[in-house]
């Protein structure tokens, strides 16, 4: 019954179908993309951002010469 159905939805309107079958296929790269990408390509990945800024070590000097 469901294949019969796909079938007519082939040739009657393939546009339906084949947006069933990408959008179908999205959730399942999901899984796989991620682990391909570092198998098979070696990819590393980005550094994860700094959360917060270093402060410098020695005392601070407030600016001068810049008075109005």
């Amino acid at each position: 019954m469901a294949v019969g159905y796909l079938r007519r939805m082939a040739h009657e309107q393939p546009v339906i179908l084949w947006s069933f079958v990408i959008g179908s296929i999205g959730p399942l790269m999901v899984w796989t993309v991620p682990k391909v990408r570092r198998e098979y390509f070696g990819y590393k990945g980005v550094a994860p951002l700094p959360t917060t800024y270093p402060i410098p070590s020695g005392p601070r000097n407030p600016p001068t010469g810049y008075e109005d």
